[in-house]
């Protein structure tokens, strides 16, 4: 059973940007402000989430994935599947991904067109329940599950080690960076929760991004181009300490540099995918105690500015469960409860 932590300092989040201040979390008002923010985001994801258990964007779309990222929120907040205020719907999440999962290991659907984001998000959510599953039976069965989850991922791996929307036998070998970092990130939480994976999994993966890196330090949509990402590049620099082992290359420093300058604080550009950008960016900034402050409250001051009067964000893209599933999930940071997220 994972070991779970709290602490008093300041919590972060994600949004838009602003004019207007708010009172900084490091202050007794502020720590209030942000757990209010935090408790309305959890209430919104619980009142979206259908009978089944899922969470869907649209009429249906993204539920693997928005049910693994809704999941991860409320485990976020030190709910468990049998314990804690969010159970019920973490228990109700946790089944349907079990129901979801396909004879060949795949956690999902196959006639969806981005399976891979939504199995490996599923990876890194019940890896994470996984370690606080007080029930026999259902304890099996994640197991079984993740087992299985590892191994379609195995498979499904590219040869030059990424991962596309789909395998790399329906995709005709196509990769993509912000699905190997969901690959990598959902591995790597399976492994250190007792997960069996092989690490030539994850070192093929790490090559792939290297390879994706342009001289600037950016990390490129794919390795067959589409030019330097910061969003891309940001998520790559988090799964890469995640894996472990990458601190100190130069490849990860450069691609540091680039994030100081595109990323925070260089660059406060709400531009695409600025949410999926420092979702990634904060599990960095995280580990980096001199920074955090500054740059959770950053955040911080705009995310409790942006929130709507029903408890969620607005997204332009693709919908607020999936930012309010993220923002919920930065904010959370700093209790410790997720594995995957701590220091």
């Amino acid at each position: 059973m994972f070991h779970r932590i709290t602490a008093g300092i300041a919590l972060i989040a994600l949004l838009f940007g602003g004019a207007s201040r708010v009172v900084p979390a490091d202050s007794v008002g502020g720590r209030q402000k942000v757990e209010e923010t935090v408790s309305r985001g959890l209430e919104y994801l619980a009142r979206e989430q259908r009978r089944q258990g899922y969470w869907e964007v649209g009429s249906g779309n993204y539920r693997i994935a928005m049910t693994a990222l809704s999941g991860i929120a409320m485990a976020a907040e030190g709910s468990t599947s049998t314990r804690g205020k969010y159970a019920r719907n973490i228990s109700r999440a946790v089944d349907y991904l079990l129901d979801a999962s396909q004879p060949n290991g795949l956690i999902g659907f196959p006639d969806d067109y981005h399976y891979m984001y939504g199995h490996g998000f599923s990876m890194l959510f019940l890896s994470q329940i996984y370690g606080e599953e007080e029930d026999v039976e259902r304890r099996k069965g994640i197991k079984r599950v993740l087992d299985n989850a590892v191994k379609f991922s195995a498979a499904a791996q590219t040869s030059r080690g990424g991962w596309g929307y789909v395998s790399a036998k329906d995709g005709q070998d196509f990769d993509e960076g912000s699905t190997c970092i969901t690959q990598v990130q959902g591995l790597r939480a399976c492994r250190n929760a007792g997960i069996v994976v092989p690490g030539e999994i994850i070192e093929k993966a790490r090559d792939y991004i290297y390879k994706c890196m342009e001289p600037s330090g950016g990390v490129k949509y794919s390795y067959q181009g589409g030019g330097e990402r910061p969003p891309i590049t940001a998520a790559a620099v988090a799964v890469l300490l995640n894996a472990g082992g990458a601190e100190q290359t130069p490849q990860l420093k450069k691609m540091m540099e680039y994030c100081k300058q595109n990323v925070w604080p260089g660059s406060q550009q709400d531009y695409g995918h600025w949410h999926y950008m420092h979702y990634y960016y904060a599990q960095v900034m995280y580990r980096q105690p001199e920074e955090w402050a500054k740059y959770s409250t950053f955040l911080e001051e705009k995310l409790i500015r942006e929130q709507t009067p029903q408890g969620g964000w607005e997204d332009g893209s693709i919908g607020p469960v999936y930012v309010t599933a993220l923002n919920v999930t930065i904010l959370q940071l700093n209790k410790g409860y997720l594995p995957i997220f701590q220091r």
